[in-house]
């Protein structure tokens, strides 16, 4: 993460999904009840579904219980997809890797402690990103980062609760690129936002998966004009978890990193 090793100061972290920010204010709110759910839940097919049934009918639920759900079926899915995605080793539990294979309850606990220690620095909302972007732009620091992560064009409504369809793509398009901090964001790799995001500098990369099979995504990384070639490959390293080049990090790092 950008804050342990100082690339950057402070983060802001932005996700509308109501799950996915149950469980980012139970990691900075409720870290210790949170870390007891993890290790003391079993991990099996049973609990699974039992998950599942809290992550879909949460309204009923307290925000703990909704965030850790989300938390617990990105561990044992494939993929780490929530919403639609199998179970690691399928419902009979065959396979070579099973459903406990992503699930250290000891390390996974540890990580949200460091997280939670960060909790000053760490601001979190849960806006739409069009709305979010143009409220924060102005109140960043000279040397800040924002990094989108929209949802894929071509399967969005099954990958996400909160999905965009393509006037929506179009209207993000429009905010991200009136907004005067440098940014990068990554979608997959069709022509749909090839075209629409034309103007911009591109870069296709490859994401590899290896929950059961192993196999290969296309996506696109797209940044702003504001951004050159050298910067932009460094950025993308750096929200990737890797260091930038040592000959070009000096003030080109960002002291603030926003992700939405």
């Amino acid at each position: 993460m950008l804050l342990y090793s100082g690339e950057v100061c402070e983060i802001h972290i932005n996700d509308l999904d109501p799950a996915i920010a149950a469980f980012w204010r139970s990691v900075l709110t409720r870290t210790e009840e949170l870390i007891s759910l993890i290790q003391t839940t079993k991990v099996t097919i049973e609990e699974r579904s039992r998950q599942r049934e809290i992550y879909f009918n949460g309204e009923a639920k307290d925000e703990l219980s909704i965030g850790f759900s989300a938390f617990f079926l990105n561990r044992v899915n494939r993929s780490g997809i929530i919403r639609t995605g199998g179970a690691i080793g399928g419902i009979s539990q065959k396979g070579k890797y099973l459903i406990d294979c992503r699930y250290n309850a000891s390390e996974l606990s540890e990580r949200i402690r460091r997280i939670a220690k960060y909790r000053s620095r760490i601001h979190f909302s849960s806006m739409d990103a069009r709305d979010f972007i143009k409220s924060i732009d102005g109140e960043l620091p000279r040397r800040s980062l924002i990094y989108a992560d929209p949802p894929y064009f071509k399967k969005g409504s099954e990958l996400y609760t909160s999905f965009f369809r393509q006037n929506d793509h179009e209207e993000f398009r429009d905010s991200i690129s009136s907004i005067n901090s440098k940014w990068i964001l990554t979608y997959d790799n069709v022509d749909e936002i090839k075209e629409l995001y034309l103007r911009n500098k591109q870069f296709p990369f490859s994401v590899y998966y290896s929950a059961q099979t192993k196999r290969s995504g296309d996506e696109l990384l797209v940044a702003s004009d504001t951004l050159k070639v050298s910067e932009a490959v460094d950025a993308f390293m750096m929200t990737a978890g890797r260091k930038p080049r040592e000959q070009d990090k000096g003030d080109r790092v960002p002291p603030t990193g926003v992700f939405v």
